[in-house]
């Protein structure tokens, strides 16, 4: 058996490849609904590539990332893995389809990928297809078997079943018995497929001739290649025994309950053998006993007992051959039926597969806030699921997927009223008794701008004295929000109002952060009695919101005003009296002294003394209504003069006063009372000061004046002097031009490095050398718009009659000359003759001349000043006789316009 296994082996080793490769190009995967199916075979290396999930589930690889796409499973090992980055399945771990499975068929495990924002599920179904891995096994390396030699022809002996864990093709499939003379062998099937070998005999056994026979049993799977296991049968022959063993029902049926006690009795098989003796005594085997079997049977009583755990998750039904044999090796066999009945012996699992620990206060009813799944390993009611949260909860559960359940909101959520949740969840089955488990979710609601500040009274108003110092604070007001965080941050604003026609920012000011009210100015009651505007309080959030409230400042009096008196009219240059007549009587009303007080309230209340007169028993004032009354009979003694100096004070604290003075004439006709006060002194102060200013205001204008005198003069004198020193200057011409001056044409015409100069000057009325109008009428003419100069005679009166020309005529040009380098100078003397036609030398070495002729070329030179008349015939050797060694003439023509 050993040998025949390996040789199989190495069988499967050479084709393992290409079956390999088979199942990876027939790998298949479909999509329904949000979910696919992949098929791969058992055994694949970790890492292999199981599907493209993105591609199957028409998702793009961005949203795999965003979501944050993974794998969410309930069971304990993860045999796959999610490469998100590339959107493909691959496995995790080497998967045994055996192990996994065991002989359900066909063997597959699901689980989910969830993506969230917003929250995907799609369940993923992955079947592990068989791969012949395994040889079929026989549980003894021996069957032992005791045939008498009487046995008839057809009689049947039940052999030991081999054992297979790979399903399908790639389990066991056929027995093969070793070529023999007595024996033949047939295969046959349980209801549920498995196989059993029954030998029969087709040869009288003779022990006199062959006492024993070996023969070899081989069970073969049908993987490519195949795999196949071997036992031996040792058979003895023995002396007569004619009768077989019989079962006395071909099929038993009993029921178990899964968790049973090792030791609980399920049910007793039983045969009977009609020989008598030991070749009546029938012991019972299981002939098909798988690893960790769960029962056992009593070889004599034929008594099953549970002898491991029964797990109905796992098994849901045993089928059991019993074999019955005799001692002549005679043997009968049954199958024995084991149902195994759920027990409520698992609660319900819980598990979060994504939740958000934070929910916006404004999300929709109807919002996911997380996503779970909930399995009960058991049954029937055993595993029907009922999920709960407290009912008092603004939340609710509901089914999407098979196991799964989506947390959602119910109802508008409010983070004033509650910031957070501690959300139970609860999972109850039907079971009896019921088992339930439960999970807590800690929410926390976020919070969103939807509360405007609130301010603690619906109006504000204060009191401030006037003549306050700017900057002081009036009084504070604050704000609430019920919001959090930026959103409860609050700000304040004066709103846009006109108060007296200036704004409301121009008397007060608010601190954005305290609500601080400042006076920005020193208020006068006199001016404003009251500001009202509004202030605005503002939160941080987005976008913001805000209230507003109504402020009230009231401007209380102060005591700043002293009264001012109407009546009498003071004035600095006249007199008022008022006339007693020598006949008045006691209390007659001489005058009335009026006086207001801008000021309000007790400010205002003003009281009248008498505070000098010059006589005082003549006159009295009435305290409050500044009467002026007298107090006795006039006589002729009292003077005609009379004067009362009367305090008006108000009431104030401290108070304030102001006095008046009235003249009383005591007298009978008006001429009497001019006489009299004529001689008043007059108030001569209003003409002091007017007679002060006005000497001021002449000093002033006098001063002005003579400062503007002496700027002109020296103005004049300057540039008279400015020009007066350019006329007697007998310093060579140096290449600068003053800031009257102007450059015309700065563009040289000559070749190599002979240049020349012009520059006019723009306000000059004067000129070296007089310009002769009656002179000839040859000018020398330049273009200002050009790079040289124009070699043409016109007539002055015909440029001079068209101002827009461009050209301009030059009365006085001056050259500058210096001897230097090599050139020319007959060549540069016949350019000069192109340009200012002749002109005449008189001498080199001599000191400036002036000639007064119409019109002159006057050089300037480093050691010699010449004056040249137009028109006059140069003389080349004239010209240089003078210079010892001529090596070159350098010259600027500068205009000077009379």
């Amino acid at each position: 058996m050993e040998t025949h296994q390996h040789r199989c082996g190495k069988w499967l080793l050479r084709l393992m490849t290409p079956l390999w490769q088979l199942f990876l190009v027939l790998l298949m995967a479909f999509s329904v609904d949000g979910q696919i199916r992949y098929s791969i075979p058992e055994e694949m290396k970790k890492g292999s590539l199981i599907g493209n999930v993105a591609q199957d589930l028409g998702l793009d690889l961005s949203r795999l990332r965003s979501g944050r796409a993974r794998i969410v499973s309930g069971e304990s090992n993860q045999y796959t893995e999610l490469k998100a980055d590339k959107g493909i399945l691959v496995v995790n771990e080497k998967i045994d389809r055996e192990q996994l499975c065991g002989e359900v068929t066909p063997c597959s495990f699901s689980f989910e990928v969830i993506l969230e924002n917003p929250i995907e599920l799609h369940r993923v179904t992955v079947e592990i297809l068989d791969v012949n891995d395994h040889a079929p096994t026989f549980k003894n390396k021996a069957i032992n078997l005791e045939i008498s030699e009487s046995a008839t022809i057809g009689s049947h002996f039940d052999l030991e079943s081999a054992y297979d864990p790979d399903a399908g093709i790639y389990s066991l499939q056929n027995y093969v018995l070793s070529p023999n003379d007595h024996f033949a062998l047939k295969q046959y099937s349980n209801a549920d497929g498995v196989k059993f070998p029954v030998m029969i005999l087709q040869k009288s056994l003779d022990r006199e001739l062959n006492a024993h026979v070996s023969l070899k049993l081989i069970a073969v799977d049908g993987g490519t290649p195949q795999r196949s296991g071997t036992v031996n049968i040792e058979i003895n022959v023995l002396d007569f025994n004619d009768n077989p063993p019989k079962f006395s029902q071909l099929v038993y049926k009993a029921v178990v309950v899964e968790n049973a006690p090792i030791g609980t009795y399920i049910t007793t098989v039983n045969a009977s053998d009609a020989d008598s003796g030991s070749d009546g005594l029938v012991t019972y085997s299981f002939s098909n006993v798988k690893r960790n079997f769960a029962f056992k049977i009593d070889s004599m009583s034929g008594r099953i007992t549970v002898v491991d755990s029964i797990d109905y998750e796992k098994d849901k039904k045993y089928e059991l051959r019993v074999i019955a044999k005799d001692q002549g090796s005679l043997t009968d066999a049954t199958k024995v039926t084991i149902d195994v009945l759920d027990a409520n012996d698992n609660s319900p699992v819980i598990s979060i597969m994504s939740f958000s620990n934070t929910v916006s206060e404004d999300a929709p009813p109807g919002t996911t806030v997380g996503v779970f799944n909930v399995k009960d390993a058991d049954s029937d009611r055993n595993g029907e699921i009922k999920c709960s949260i407290e009912s008092n909860f603004p939340f609710k559960i509901q089914s999407s997927l098979t196991d799964y359940y989506n947390l959602l909101l119910d109802a508008s959520l409010d983070r004033e009223t509650t910031p957070e949740y501690n959300i139970t969840i609860t999972a109850m089955d039907h079971g009896s008794p019921s088992l339930s488990s439960s999970a807590v979710l800690y929410l926390k609601v976020s919070d969103v701008n939807d509360n405007p500040p609130i301010f603690e009274n619906p109006n504000y108003s204060a009191v401030i004295i006037e003549n306050n110092n700017p900057g002081g604070s009036v009084f504070s007001m604050s704000a609430s929000d019920s919001d959090w965080n930026q959103n409860a941050k609050i700000s304040y604003f004066l709103e846009d109002t006109v108060v007296s026609g200036s704004p409301v920012s121009s008397y007060v000011s608010i601190n954005s952060e305290s609500g601080v009210i400042q006076a920005v100015r020193t208020f006068d009651y006199e001016q404003i009695k009251q500001l009202v505007f509004t202030v605005r309080a503002q939160d941080g959030g987005s976008p913001p919101l805000s209230s507003n409230v109504t402020v009230k400042i009231l401007i209380q009096d102060q005591n700043d005003n002293p009264p001012q008196v109407l009546y009498p009219v003071q004035t600095g240059g006249s007199m008022v009296a008022e006339m007693v007549p020598r006949s008045a009587d006691v209390g007659y009303l001489v005058t009335k002294v009026v006086a207001v007080d801008v000021d309000s309230g007790q400010n205002a209340w003003l009281s009248y003394k008498l505070q000098k007169a010059t006589d005082r028993a003549l006159f009295e004032v009435g305290l409050q209504n500044g009467e002026v009354r007298t107090i006795r009979q006039v006589t002729d003694k009292d003077a005609v003069k009379q004067r009362l100096t009367v305090i008006v004070e108000d009431n104030g604290q401290p108070s304030r006063s102001a006095t008046v003075i009235v003249n009383v004439a005591v007298a009978d006709s008006f001429p009497e009372v001019l006489s009299e006060f004529s001689e008043f002194p007059h108030d001569k102060e209003y003409n002091d000061n007017l007679t002060f200013y006005l000497v001021l205001a002449l000093a002033v204008v006098s001063f002005l004046f003579i400062t503007c005198l002496v700027v002109i003069i020296s103005v004049k004198i300057y540039r008279w002097r400015q020009s007066r020193i350019l006329y007697h200057s007998s310093l060579p011409v140096i290449p600068y031009y003053p800031p009257r001056y102007s450059d015309t044409l700065g563009t040289g015409t000559l070749p190599h490095v002979y240049n020349y100069e012009v520059c006019r000057t723009t306000d000059s009325r004067r000129s070296d050398i007089k310009y002769d109008r009656g002179g000839s009428q040859n000018v020398l003419i330049m273009d200002p718009s050009s790079t040289g100069t124009i070699q043409r005679i016109q007539s002055e009166k015909n440029i001079l009659d068209e101002p827009d020309s461009p050209v301009e005529v030059m009365p006085f040009f001056s050259l500058e000359s210096s001897v230097y380098g090599s050139l020319d100078l007959i060549k540069m003397i016949r350019m000069m003759r192109s340009v200012i036609a002749r002109f005449w030398l008189n001498h080199v070495g001599v000191a400036k001349r002036r000639i007064s002729v119409p019109r002159h070329i006057h050089t300037f030179g480093s050691n010699s000043h010449m004056d040249h008349p137009i028109g006059s015939k140069l003389d080349m050797y004239d010209l240089c006789s003078p210079l010892k060694s001529p090596t070159g003439l350098k010259y600027n023509l500068v205009h000077c316009a009379p």
